[in-house]
């Protein structure tokens, strides 16, 4: 018995679309010679940060702690500490971009704080993410028939569907880190996110007409 004839195909998709969050960090630091008022001066600005970030709790879907850091600082020689330095470390994620600037540039004007980002990107479960791999389904149907009917046959059964990747999803991060002497005003611009899927099938198809 011959096998039936196989063609394997390639599906490709790809669509541009706008993000749906944003995240930021807040970095959060304190230095005193004395290990106690450090720790103390580290928690009263973290507390701070924490509540100006309240504020926004309608705009602001997720907040998390990273590592918390406190570490000597030692003279050049020796082992003798001189100050303490401690960091914590926390990232927001944000829903509403219309308060995204002003919360970071609020956050920006606080004592001894950094700003990175914000990173725009699509949530992990995405209805964008799922229609462009149906779309690369598809794309691959039609690429199975087209490559059929050039042999002068036709699909007749899919043998295999392979996903070949995952969602390509650019993040894009901007720096904060201002004076905020006469409160600026900070729009940002949404970074559209490029969103692709790729699929490998194999098709049998009828016997090809070669004449």
């Amino acid at each position: 018995m011959v096998d039936s004839p196989v063609v394997t195909v390639h599906g490709e998709a790809s669509r541009e679309v706008p993000p749906e969050i944003a995240r930021f960090a807040v970095t959060v630091q304190a230095r005193d010679k004395d290990r106690q008022a450090a720790l103390a001066r580290l928690a009263e600005r973290a507390a701070a940060v924490r509540v100006l970030i309240e504020e926004y709790a309608d705009a602001v879907e997720r907040r998390e702690t990273g590592a918390l850091q406190v570490r000597p600082e030692l003279k050049r020689s020796g082992e003798r500490v001189v100050a303490y330095n401690g960091r914590v470390t926390t990232t927001v994620t944000v829903t509403d971009f219309t308060v995204l600037g002003e919360l970071m540039l609020r956050l920006a004007d606080q004592d001894q704080v950094e700003i990175s980002g914000p990173w725009w990107s699509l949530r992990p479960e995405s209805r964008a993410a799922v229609e462009v791999r149906q779309a690369a389904v598809r794309d691959a149907i039609e690429r199975g028939r087209e490559y059929a009917g050039a042999l002068g046959a036709r699909v007749t059964a899919l043998l295999e569907l392979a996903d070949e990747g995952g969602a390509d999803q650019p993040l894009m991060m901007a720096r904060a880190g201002f004076s905020m002497g006469e409160a600026p005003e900070l729009e940002l611009d949404p970074q559209p996110q490029t969103v692709r899927a790729g699929v490998r099938a194999r098709f049998a198809i009828s016997e090809p007409d070669l004449g």
